[in-house]
Order: structure tokens, then sequence, then C-alpha cells
């Protein structure tokens, strides 16, 4: 994977939770054209522990002298957003992917509707400044609470206050999703990123209202969960790598010198999907692309956010 050096050129307390990065390139060339809804994975080396975590884009792509990110502090982080927060300062150099979009608008959408909760609000930013670009039909509906992204809020109203609703949870604000789905005209695409709660509610609604699967967007990108530790044996290269607690298997691959393909690392986009040969025990499946068939199967399984109790894993890798 090509990467790029970055120093970090600002930083701003957008809450007590929430950090905002501003990046440029080491040279301070331009960095890479984007396209808006794309992500950046951030490359951490924590105490000689490399770790990859994927964040959305939340600049304009129409200017690509810095890229901005967002980052909330977890409370049961595995360290990604902890060494952003603790150990990344103005001044400190990091390691990026080229841009990858996995969340595009679709461009001959009559009208665009973007649903968002919390932290989810970051890969719409670069989408409005698109959007309000080519002068496209949109409505952007952005649940929030005051006290832990009201200054996200007050930008989207910024970007533009015609289009942009907000829903206070604080005060009760809530989104109605029935009423603002069932009045949209043919030709419509809606796009929701958030908790898993929220996108599994829109989308459910949106298929029993009728809307066709692909005029229906959603991003969540998991962070990979800790667990017990658990052998894997790599068939194709021949090697046993132990999976501890705070790693997932795809950083216990990469760390064993096994080449294996990503994009999202989220466990949205399915590139590092990897077959199943052998297993005697159980598949913690936690990713959003394999269908619930394809996980009761146990056949394969996407290595970025997945776990497993058994005495004997095997993947064709």
């Amino acid at each position: 994977m090509k990467t790029i050096r970055v120093k970090i050129v600002d930083i701003e307390c957008i809450t007590p939770f929430i950090k905002q990065f501003v990046l440029m390139r080491k040279d301070k060339s331009l960095l890479p054209s984007f396209s808006a809804g794309s992500h950046i994975v951030i490359i951490m080396n924590s105490n000689d522990r490399i770790i990859k975590n994927p964040y959305s884009l939340m600049s304009s792509p129409f200017d690509t002298k810095t890229y901005q990110i967002a980052i909330r502090k977890q409370e049961k982080s595995r360290g990604g957003s902890h060494y952003m927060h603790e150990k990344v300062f103005i001044g400190s150099e990091l390691e990026i992917s080229y841009p990858v979009n996995l969340f595009p608008l679709y461009k001959k959408a009559k009208k665009h509707i973007l649903f968002a909760g919390g932290i989810g609000i970051t890969p719409f930013i670069s989408q409005i400044y698109e959007l309000n670009n080519s002068k496209s039909n949109f409505e952007m509906h952005y649940s929030f609470r005051e006290k832990i992204h009201g200054s996200i809020a007050k930008r989207m109203e910024d970007l533009n206050k015609d289009y942009v609703n907000l829903y206070n949870e604080d005060k009760n604000e809530f989104i109605e999703f029935n009423e603002i789905l069932k009045k949209q005209p043919l030709g419509t695409h809606v796009y929701v990123c958030g908790s898993k709660f929220m996108i599994y509610k829109l989308i459910d609604l949106a298929i029993n209202l009728g809307w066709p699967l692909n005029h229906i967007h959603s991003e969540q990108f998991i962070s990979p969960p800790i667990g017990e530790g658990f052998l894997v044996y790599l068939a194709k290269s021949n090697k046993e790598i132990f999976v501890d607690a705070e790693k997932s298997i795809l950083e216990s691959i990469e760390n064993a010198g096994v080449k294996a393909d990503y994009l999202c690392r989220g466990g949205s986009c399915g590139k590092c999907e990897l077959e199943v040969l052998e297993n005697n025990g159980i598949i913690y499946h936690h990713d959003n692309f394999l269908t619930e068939t394809e996980k009761k199967l146990g056949k394969k399984i996407l290595p970025c956010v997945s776990r497993a109790k058994s005495d004997k894993l095997t993947l064709n890798i």
C-alpha cells in the first residue's frame, strides 16, 4: 500500500471527546484529490505496535492543501483513538493511505437525502461541499447531542442553513424518518451514517416503503473489538499466528509479514474477506458485509473486525 508522509499543522478540541486534526503533506505539496465521502487510513506506531484506523475526510474536495479528520476518543479503545488524542500534537508526523471512497454520492440522483447521527456526520461534510458546488437538490438531517456535537452542528448549519436540518436530542428533537422518506420524488437516493441502530432503522423503513435497494447507501466503520486471544493457521503462507486480545486478525496477519488486501478496515467493504478452510470453534462476525446466511455457514470471515473462539482456525491466505 502506498502511503503519504504528513505533518499535523493544527488541532482543535471540538469537544472534550472529539479532536479535529488538520494534515498537510510534509513537503507542503498538494495532497491527492478525493471525492466526497472518501476516507483515509491513519498508520500509528504505538508501543512497537502498528495500528491502522480509517477516518472520513471532512474537508472540501476542492482544496487539497490539507486534509481534515475528526476523531472521537473511545472509552473502549484498542489504542487508535487514545493514541491520536494523547500522543499526537501539532508538528507530529504520520503516515496515511491515499483516499478511498466507499460512500460516494450517486451523480445521477434527482435528489439526495442525507441522515447522520453523532460522529457519523464526518463523511457528509465533504459531501455538502460537493452538493453546494454542483447546486444539487438535497436535504441534510443531523441528530446530535449538544454537549458532544454542538460545534459540529453549527459548522453544518454554516455550510448550508437552507438545506441542513438539525435535531438536538438534548431538547427531545428527533428525526421523523418515516415522514421524510415517504414524501420523496422518484430518483431520490438516501444516505445514512451513524449508530448501528440508526442505520438499520432507516434501511428497514426505506425497504418497507418500497425504496429500491440500490438507492439506499450506508457507511459504518466498526472498531475491531477486544476479546480473548486465539491461534490462526495461514494455509498458503504456512504460518501459525497468535491473535492477542487487542489485535485484529488482519493486524496479526500483517505483523507476521503476510500481505493481506484491505480498504476500509472497518467491516464494510469486504476487500479483506478470507476463506475459512477449517474451524472447530465459534466465529464472532462483527462486520456489516457478509449476509446472515454467510455468517451462519462460517466459510468466510472479515479479518479486519471479526474474531474467533477456536482451537484451530485455518484461513486460506
